[in-house]
């Protein structure tokens, strides 16, 4: 694991935390500012020196955390800060500096484990197909579509729900919300549009059940389905 060490104080590093001597990781240093994080090579996790200048570690774990792409912290804090401490300061787990190997080892773990994992609740993958919930991204094979919200939307209620049949008035209803007032024809317009963004190898992606709906199909058209509802014909778009 590559970890970065916000500090102030000279040595920093293995100065602040002694047990990271003992410990197979990588240890780069930087200031005790916000301005760190953005500047610092990449890093699996980040620790904040909270033994001195408190104000300045609470600083760093905000930006930390509201940061594009955040990183775990791990805060390393004396037993006289402790009671300064907030949770709302978005750090992930604190150590004391005088913590033994197995439990700085075990807090480094366990912070960057839980950072993962939710990570992963807020993204979506079928396939070569990811969706990304935080930054509205859908990427296929790394290449990112462009899509407008309410396809990303429909797509993404669609992923959520893999095999599942839904019929054009429930996506309206889920999708659209209660309180709209268009035709369910419109549903079939964006299908058509993500199909056409997703492309001929990727299209038959969202299937169609007869005379039903729509489902996420991840081994495309299955028995039963086709591509096109006959509803809909093979001309032209429909109306919404």
């Amino acid at each position: 694991m590559h970890l970065i060490v916000l500090s102030d104080a000279s040595g920093a590093g293995k100065a602040l935390l002694p047990a990271l001597e003992f410990l197979d990781h990588t240890v780069a240093a930087a200031r005790l500012a916000p301005e760190s994080l953005a500047a610092a090579a990449p890093a699996d996790l980040v620790v904040v020196d909270a033994t001195g200048d408190l104000a300045a570690a609470s600083q760093v774990c905000r930006a930390a955390a509201s940061a594009e792409s955040p990183r775990p912290v791990l805060l390393v804090v004396g037993d006289g800060g402790l009671a300064a401490v907030k949770a709302s300061w978005g750090f992930d787990d604190f150590v004391s500096p005088s913590a033994q190997p197995a439990e700085v080892e075990t807090r480094l773990r366990l912070a960057a484990d839980r950072a993962r994992a939710a990570h992963r609740q807020h993204t979506a993958r079928v396939g070569d197909l990811l969706i990304d919930e935080d930054t509205y991204i859908v990427r296929l094979r790394g290449r990112p579509l462009d899509l407008t919200y309410r396809e990303f939307e429909l797509l993404r209620y669609l992923v959520a729900h893999p095999g599942r049949v839904f019929t054009r008035g429930q996506l309206l209803q889920e999708v659209w919300g209660y309180d709209y007032f268009g035709g369910t024809r419109t549903v079939d317009v964006h299908i058509r549009r993500l199909r056409a963004k997703l492309g001929p190898e990727h299209e038959q992606l969202i299937g169609t059940v007869r005379g039903v709906g729509y489902k996420l199909d991840p081994q495309g058209v299955g028995e039963g389905s086709a591509r096109r509802d006959p509803e809909q014909g093979d001309g032209g778009t429909p109306a919404p």
